[in-house]
């Protein structure tokens, strides 16, 4: 596949409207989708996301207002534009979202949900900095830093 595939050309196929329920480690928050999704996986290597989950991070994108979560929810601002969180009980990561006032999308980790165990991967950035002992394998669109950061908003200073 080309990395000159455009976003929404990408995640087209993958767009639902639907259902999906979630929920954390421990039971304690609960995650209910009812409205639009994209049933597909991206991965992030960058160092923030990599420090975060302790290697890459996955997660596919919901529109903001079909999602509603339940439970003692730790809310991080990780950057000026967006927030990750987690259970205030367990840890299991939850969300990431950018807090712009045009944020329409909030990606979600797909192994909250069992029914994302299908989702395929679709795409992945940073894999410069991915890990050795990490290569996903397929025909899906790959960015490197300077690939992505030419074009996408990203955090200053990802250096380790």
């Amino acid at each position: 596949m080309s990395n000159e595939v455009s976003g929404e050309d990408l995640i087209a196929p993958y767009r639902r409207n639907g259902s999906l329920s979630g929920r954390c480690l421990c039971g304690g928050v609960a995650i209910e989708i009812a409205g639009d999704y994209v049933a597909a996986v991206g991965v992030c290597h960058c160092k923030m996301c990599q420090r975060w989950n302790g290697t890459m991070f996955g997660g596919f994108v919901a529109a903001a207002d079909a999602v509603t979560i339940t439970g003692d929810v730790v809310r991080h601002a990780s950057s000026t534009f967006s927030e990750r969180a987690f259970c205030a009980t367990c840890g299991s990561h939850v969300f990431l979202r950018n807090t712009g006032p045009d944020a329409q999308e909030i990606e979600l980790f797909p192994g909250l949900f069992d029914d994302a165990q299908d989702f395929p991967l679709v795409s992945e950035i940073y894999i410069d900095r991915a890990p050795h002992y990490a290569p996903l394998a397929g025909d899906h669109p790959r960015r490197t830093r300077a690939e992505y950061e030419s074009k996408e908003l990203f955090v200053e200073g990802d250096n380790p």
